[in-house]
């Protein structure tokens, strides 16, 4: 589960929204169209950056799009291919992004660039650690490793994040039947370029109160998400929430981290639009 959508602040509900919309339910074997897609509305309240006291709700454009070919799909697990010749080993394209920071509007950063938005992407290894015999219950292991790129003129690389996860699926049955439950949890590590970008302060904009400051490459934390979603016959809905702990961070000295524990989330709805006439098995 990944995650994820993050050049203006709403750019970021985006994301986050996109990897719920491909949240789709269907049953083990379930005959399904090849692709469908569909685009709806959404809202998501968020922090500037990871560890800003500052937060921001925006409505945001959802889209959602499922393609269930063969060798490619695109589906709630994200983009990826059967480049592995193994039942328990996929590996899939991970994105994630951030939000543009102004800094005019930032009491910790005034005086001090404006942080421009950043778009990430890699391989992932997924590791499908379990599955319970009627496939409602799935454990897996996530091993993304992504490059984060300014969004700007050029285009500027800041450096790599790993960011491991177990994520935990759940389809339940009865009066729940339809409805999907996606844990994930996991540890942050990042270069040392990308922890600069976000949480250094250069000797020229320090103030008192606000040292300058060189951040390190390492652990950068972890994050917990939670994400519900239904797909009826016409529309989806989704929704999540994720908490994030900066505490032992290499950066959590920065002066320009506020908090250390909050939480944020986002809602979705998507109307759905047109599907494939072509019915594939959804184990294909």
């Amino acid at each position: 589960m990944g995650s994820a959508p993050k050049p203006a602040r709403p750019a970021r509900a985006a994301a986050l929204l996109a990897v719920l919309g491909l949240w789709a339910a269907h049953a083990p074997g379930e005959a399904l169209p090849l692709w469908e897609f569909g685009f709806g509305v959404g809202g998501l309240f968020f922090n500037d950056y990871r560890g800003a006291r500052s937060t921001h709700a925006y409505p945001a454009p959802v889209p959602y799009f499922i393609y269930r070919g063969r060798f490619l799909r695109a589906d709630r697990e994200g983009v990826h291919g059967r480049l592995l010749d193994h039942p328990n080993f996929e590996l899939e394209i991970s994105i994630n992004a951030t939000a543009p920071v102004f800094s005019r509007n930032s009491a910790v950063r005034a005086g001090m660039p404006d942080l421009r938005p950043t778009i990430e992407l890699g391989p992932a290894l997924l590791w499908h650690l379990w599955r319970s015999g009627d496939e409602r219950l799935r454990l897996d292991i996530e091993l993304p490793v992504r490059e984060a790129f300014t969004v700007a003129s050029p285009p500027q690389a800041i450096g790599a994040i790993f960011a491991p996860s177990l994520n935990l699926d759940l389809r339940p049955g009865g009066p729940l039947s339809g409805w999907n439950l996606g844990l994930l949890a996991g540890p942050l590590y990042a270069q040392q370029r990308y922890h600069e970008y976000f949480y250094g302060v250069a000797p020229q904009f320090a103030l008192p109160g606000r040292p300058a400051y060189e951040a390190a490459g390492g652990y950068a934390g972890s994050q917990a998400l939670l994400a519900v979603s239904r797909r009826f016959a016409a529309y989806w809905v989704g929704a999540y929430l994720r908490h994030d702990w900066l505490g032992g961070a290499v950066f959590d000295a920065s002066p320009l981290i506020q908090q250390r524990s909050y939480w944020s989330g986002g809602v979705g709805f998507v109307w759905m639009i047109r599907a494939s006439s072509t019915l594939v098995d959804s184990h294909e």
